[in-house]
């Protein structure tokens, strides 16, 4: 169930109560939206008292993700973009999946604003055409990312272990790093 709520320094904040959620857990999009998710086992009221007890993190997180934010691109800067990652992207994706084993399907470079990428159940990579704009280390890490989807479909431990050492250890690190980008 989806509810907005209006918090006196935060804004509209988005309050998302489901079966599925085993937490509660506070997010904050690049757009600066605010997200708290609880299970359906706590009320109301104590996850709006959780969301106050992080308040001064969720604005520091607000304040840094403004920092970071892209102007959006005209469609002439668009299509500059898909060029670059058309040309560079299926070379990097070979290349990283021949150092470290992994076989996939197609790559597809998409207009993406929402993720940076995704791998299909057929092995087949998606990449949003604004990882061209994140740092190389940082290309390097979403693609991994995908690739090692192609030994596991989801974000278990072995996955995320896997990932580590293809990243050398650094995916807490990159993962941090990351956070502070979006595709635009």
């Amino acid at each position: 169930m989806l509810s907005k709520y209006v918090h006196d320094t935060l804004g509209i904040v988005t309050l998302s109560q489901s079966r599925r959620v085993v937490r509660v857990s506070i997010s904050v999009r690049p757009s600066g939206e605010v997200r708290v998710s609880y299970p359906t086992s706590i009320s109301t009221r104590r996850a709006l008292e959780f969301l106050e007890s992080k308040r001064d993190w969720i604005e520091r997180t607000k304040e840094r993700l403004a920092q970071h934010a892209t102007p959006t691109h005209t469609p002439e800067q668009i299509e500059q973009l898909r060029a670059i990652a058309k040309r560079t992207l299926p070379t990097k994706v070979a290349q990283l999946a021949s150092k470290f084993g992994f076989r996939y399907g197609r790559v597809t470079i998409r207009a993406t604003r929402s993720k940076w990428g995704c791998c299909t159940s057929q092995n087949n990579l998606s990449l949003s055409l604004f990882l061209v704009t994140l740092p190389e280390e940082l290309q390097d890490f979403v693609i991994l990312h995908e690739l090692c989807h192609t030994v596991h479909h989801n974000h278990s431990a072995a996955f995320h272990a896997l990932l580590d050492r293809c990243v050398g250890g650094k995916e807490q690190e990159l993962r941090r790093q990351l956070r502070t980008y979006h595709p635009v």
